[in-house]
């Protein structure tokens, strides 16, 4: 039997804003009724390659992504079961050994480039977001990111964008855009949109809980 669990999907391009979107929204209810999944914990074990190969795999094709261990830990959760929450290295471009143990939540935000791409993924979604930010400022924060944070050199970063990055947005993230329930212009800094957001969870929330 499943619970009254709520799915927020958001999803954009690289540095569109989608985490702090996702954070936003999230602090905005008790830490008990919200859950945060990145898109990025499930991508595949590739742990069998070197770190050459590793380095070398396009990340931001939908193929690289285990939707199906996703699906089924969304409908788990759902079901009102506990799920273990694959852990990622950007650094080494490893899934870890260690899980995070995560309960049944009211509401379940899945974040990520490609949280719209899987259809029977999407069709789990009570609400769909489409974060829409220039080019030009996401590549920015992207270089900012990679450099400060996952020890990326300023040339890889700028390689792994115009060779696979900015042709997958393309290809993959900007057709998503048409199952987008709400889009989000300049992501969390469109504070109006958050509020709009939050009311109407808060209303998909208190009508759960009503119904239990």
């Amino acid at each position: 039997m499943r619970n009254n669990s709520i799915i927020i999907g958001i999803c954009g391009g690289t540095g569109s804003g989608k985490t702090t979107v996702a954070k936003n929204i999230a602090k905005e209810f008790n830490l008990n009724d919200v859950v945060l999944i990145q898109l990025d914990s499930y991508y595949k074990k590739i742990n069998y390659m070197n770190f050459s190969e590793r380095s070398k795999t396009n990340f931001d094709h939908p193929n690289a992504l285990d939707f199906e261990l996703l699906k089924s830990d969304l409908i788990n959760l759902q079901s009102g079961k506990k799920v273990s929450i694959p852990q990622y290295d950007f650094k080494t471009h490893k899934r870890l050994n260690e899980t995070i143990d995560v309960d049944p939540h009211h509401i379940i935000i899945l974040e990520g480039i490609l949280s719209l791409y899987d259809a029977s993924i999407r069709n789990l979604m009570n609400i769909k977001i489409y974060v829409d930010t220039d080019d030009d400022i996401r590549i920015i924060r992207r270089l900012k990111r990679d450099i400060n944070k996952r020890n990326r050199t300023f040339e890889s970063v700028s390689d792994q964008y115009y060779n696979t990055v900015r042709p997958m947005h393309e290809q993959f993230v900007v057709p998503t855009k048409k199952y987008a329930d709400i889009i989000i212009p300049e992501g969390g800094k469109n504070h109006v949109a958050i509020d709009i957001l939050r009311t109407k969870m808060e209303a998909l929330l208190n009508e759960r809980k009503n119904t239990k």
